[in-house]
């Protein structure tokens, strides 16, 4: 926690120190009410004197006035700076995930860095809040307290010096066992977040094969492991307040037995009898309310910790160039090289993909075909370096990926992922990502390509047509169509299609691909496929069998050089397609 506020508190340390301040101030007025009342009783009280009842009476609403404007003041800081700082978290924790490479993001889980941007940001922003509030405030009334029990009488004073140590006695024991709970309760919110994540964006199969049941028990058994810990963890917490309240209520016995025996010597008056138990109660109870906040800040750090391994995690993938590279000019060099190249996900005992080799030269176009698990999309992957090789290289356009600023590298390779990702806004909106201030014109060039122009057009409103989350408002034919034209957006030099056609029709299909390849003097195609007839036209087809070549080549030589490759065709297309 200490570590987080260094980095993100600086900017309001003014406002935060303001807000400490004011607190100080009110617990001040806090500490001095009960020699006010003390006052009262032996001068008011006890003798009758009704001016002096007033006069002392007015003072202690001056006091509650003054200490209230403080509070007030305190309030506004703390809220200030806790959510300024919480703002400032969320957006830098944003920012780094975007940063992360799949590899990161597969190591922390997306459920979990969901949790840590949301809840544990939520959690450091409360205890933050409350440190402003209230950690000055009662350790000071405490200590405040404790000085003036001992300056009253110090024999008394004793029996409050006895008692605070029993109560950090036993904070301690119940917060050394209480803490893994914390750190137990986080790591299963991220359980139910993931649960709550594939329940909601699998609704629609879920409720096709009538799994409801299934998904409510997953989600019940998430939940109450996790409210298993959190009751684990309250019952133990629970100690605390009757456990300080025995010992303050035993302190304050000895002090009413013992602070009777010396008003009866004529040694303590009674004014001063119950500024001590006013004092010794005060003591005590904001040692109770302390150990109550500490609980809570622990709770914090155990997000700021959660946060601090994402912020602190360094993105494998980084700029290998502080400048942009020199691009050769089109033709002069292969649009891509890949010279030996492996790939071996975290955890993984086998490689993805190995002894990849080939050259593709600008204009040129590659498919690629092979059977589920072949290493077909951690291939295409490695293009735009969403994930780096873990052998051999990976050259673009002349220059090794790993030396391109990742900027320029994205935008001069464009991806189209499996997945069909539109974000809520419009279809101009989405269409813009590469480039922001594309024109009208070149937005429907793209879309016109994509064969995406003609069901924009119907719409009433065009470009301007509203897409929701995720595209729900069009069918998947179209939110493929309309991811393929946002690739083609900005004049990237090589177009990746990762199985991106897959829900378009064959006629659609083949159009897709003969506009493609009529935009060959402009772009390099690299097209991944299921379908044969998607990939038997391309100038080369790399054939993948359990991440390794099975073959390279034209079509027609593939034919004869490649078994698995002539398997393939003839389990989609009748033989005189094939050989036609």
């Amino acid at each position: 926690m200490i570590e987080l506020m260094k980095r993100y508190l600086k900017p309001y340390r003014g406002k935060a120190l303001a807000g400490i301040l004011t607190k100080m101030v009110e617990v001040v007025f806090e500490c001095l009410t009960p020699l006010v009342v003390a006052r009262m009783i032996d001068d008011g009280v006890a003798t009758g004197n009704t001016d002096e009842i007033v006069r002392l009476g007015l003072l202690l609403l001056v006091f509650a006035a003054v200490s209230y404007c403080f509070t007030l003041v305190c309030q506004k800081m703390a809220a200030l700076v806790s959510q300024a700082v919480g703002t400032d978290l969320r957006d830098a924790l944003y920012a780094q995930v975007n940063r992360l490479s799949s590899a990161e993001v597969d190591r922390f889980g997306t459920p979990s860095l969901v949790t840590r941007v949301t809840n544990d940001t939520n959690q450091v922003q409360v205890t933050l809040a409350l440190t402003i509030r209230q950690l000055t405030r009662w350790p000071l009334l405490a200590v405040g307290s404790v000085i003036a029990c001992l300056l009253i009488d110090l024999r008394l004073g004793v029996i409050t010096l006895i008692c605070t140590p029993l109560v950090g006695l036993v904070f301690y024991l119940v917060m050394s066992r209480v803490l893994p709970y914390y750190q137990s309760m986080q790591t299963k919110l991220d359980r139910i977040s993931l649960v709550t994540r594939e329940a909601l964006s699998g609704v629609r199969v879920i409720r096709a094969f009538r799994r409801e049941d299934h998904e409510d028990a997953r989600f019940n058994d998430a939940a109450r492991d996790q409210a298993d810990t959190a009751i684990a963890s309250g019952k133990l917490s629970s100690f605390l307040s009757p456990a300080t309240m025995v010992i303050m209520d035993m302190g304050i016995v000895a002090i009413l037995w013992q602070g009777g025996i010396q008003v009866n010597l004529g040694n303590l008056t009674q004014g001063e009898t119950m500024a001590f138990i006013n004092y010794m109660t005060t003591s005590l109870t904001s040692i109770g309310y302390l150990a109550n906040l500490l609980i809570l800040m622990m709770r914090g750090q155990t997000s700021a910790k959660r946060i601090l391994e994402v912020l602190d995690c360094e993105p494998s993938i980084t700029d290998g160039s502080d400048e942009s590279l020199a691009l050769p000019a089109r033709g002069e060099k292969p649009a891509l090289e890949l010279e030996r190249v492996a790939y071996r996900y975290e955890g993984s005992e086998v490689d993805a993909l190995s002894d990849v080799t080939l050259t593709l030269p600008e204009g040129g176009t590659l498919g690629v075909i092979g059977g589920t698990g072949s290493g077909k999309s951690t291939l295409v992957d490695l293009l735009p370096r969403l994930m780096d090789a873990s052998e051999g290289s990976v050259r673009v356009l002349g220059h090794d990926v790993r030396s391109y600023p990742i900027a320029q590298l994205r935008h001069e390779v464009s991806i189209v992922p499996q997945h069909a990702s539109l974000t809520s806004g419009t279809i101009r909106s989405n269409l813009t990502w590469r480039k922001k201030d594309a024109t009208d014109g070149e937005l429907w060039e793209a879309l016109e390509c994509a064969q995406a122009a003609d069901f924009v057009r119907q719409k009433p409103d065009g470009l301007d047509t509203l897409v929701e989350a995720d595209g729900k408002n069009f069918s998947g034919g179209q939110r493929q169509r309309l991811t393929i034209a946002r690739a083609l957006v900005g004049s990237p030099r090589i177009v990746v299609l990762d199985d991106s056609a897959s829900a378009l029709d064959f006629a659609t299909d083949a159009r897709l691909r003969g506009a493609l390849a009529g935009l060959s003097s402009k772009i390099t195609t690299v097209i991944v496929s299921q379908r044969v007839s998607a990939v038997m036209g391309a100038d080369q087809v790399l054939v993948l069998d359990h991440g390794r070549m099975a073959g390279l080549g034209p079509h027609r030589e593939l034919l004869s050089t490649c078994q698995l490759y002539r398997e393939i065709c003839l389990s989609q297309l009748r033989k005189e397609e094939v050989e036609r």
